[in-house]
């Protein structure tokens, strides 16, 4: 087994490499939370409710040698909805596109059924190589890390394969994230960028405005509706007759829920639940587009949205 901390030596590559890494690994493993410590910016939505993910964010990792692309899925489950099928397929999809897979696995749980599923799917997959991260190290000591480790080493040997590389990492105190950097990089095919630099990712920022919206409007209502909110961003344009050193883009959103029951939940007693998620989204997206934002919020009712194919079609899925 073969445990890399800050120590290790790190081979100088002299050649350009430039590829695309995706993290896997159960919901809520801290698959965003890292994207958004490589990048160094926030690009992917993190919520401590599994399920947040629902789109394909590419952060983007710009280095001398190197352009590194993370790919962020969704965590791979049991699908319960057709939305979870689809968000399923999504993650394999992206697998099989990839240069290198890094399998995110908490220091502060222990292995489960969830994680096997996927260590299961990962050992079908014999060309790719595959590195397991031990995240959330800043909470646990070292004697349930170093079992950890033995734990995810011992996982893959009894499926048949074997980890190019097992780091424990902690996204939150910054610790042994430029080395994982370090580490996905050699694995990358040589190449020139395949982005300008300066692109922190490739999604559209419509999609990244309405993420942003979800994520404000998951807070705290993630018990009563964990995976019940869509958010679709219907317009987005810089408000004309504004002059140029003092603009202002106009977004008009629309909030979805399943039923009609939860849009008091949504909403709160006199508004102050939509009110306070427009401002803490508002400020999220100003720091995004660097621009202040007038934010139109709507909430409109999709019955049974995640169960339909049509509805889940037009609300991005």
């Amino acid at each position: 087994m073969s445990v890399r901390t800050q120590s290790s030596e790190q081979s100088a590559e002299a050649a350009h490499r430039a590829g695309f890494a995706c993290f896997v690994g159960r919901p809520n493993a801290g698959k965003s939370t890292l994207t958004n410590a490589l990048v160094g910016k926030k690009v992917a939505i993190t919520s401590n409710r599994p399920q947040t993910t629902r789109h394909t964010v590419r952060g983007i990792v710009h280095r001398p040698e190197a352009q590194l692309i993370l790919v962020d899925t969704p965590g791979l489950h049991k699908p319960r909805t057709l939305l979870g099928e689809r968000l399923n397929d999504v993650v394999r999809a992206t697998w099989a596109e990839v240069d290198v897979i890094g399998f995110c696995l908490p220091a502060d749980q222990k292995i489960g059924p969830g994680d096997r599923f996927i260590a299961k799917e990962l050992a079908g997959i014999k060309r790719t190589p595959k590195i397991a991260i031990v995240t959330k190290t800043d909470l646990v000591d070292s004697k349930a890390l170093a079992e950890q480790l033995i734990a995810v080493d011992q996982m893959a040997r009894e499926l048949g394969f074997e980890w190019q590389e097992i780091v424990p990492v902690s996204a939150v105190g910054d610790q042994q994230v430029a080395l994982l950097a370090d580490l996905l990089v050699p694995l990358l095919p040589e190449g020139p960028a395949l982005y300008p630099e300066g692109d922190l990712t490739d999604e559209p920022e419509q999609v990244m405005v309405a993420e942003l919206i979800r994520e404000a409007a998951l807070e705290g209502v993630r018990d009563e509706l964990p995976h019940s909110i869509a958010v679709v961003v219907e317009e987005m344009l810089p408000r004309e007759d504004r002059p140029a050193d003092r603009p202002l883009v106009d977004i008009h959103a629309n909030i979805y829920i399943e039923r009609p029951s939860q849009k008091g939940i949504i909403i709160g007693p006199k508004g102050k639940r939509l009110k306070d998620v427009g401002v803490k989204s508002r400020q999220q997206i100003e720091a995004l587009l660097g621009t202040p934002v007038f934010l139109d919020l709507h909430v409109k009712v999709a019955k049974d949205w995640q169960r339909d194919p049509k509805q889940l079609r037009r609300l991005g899925f």
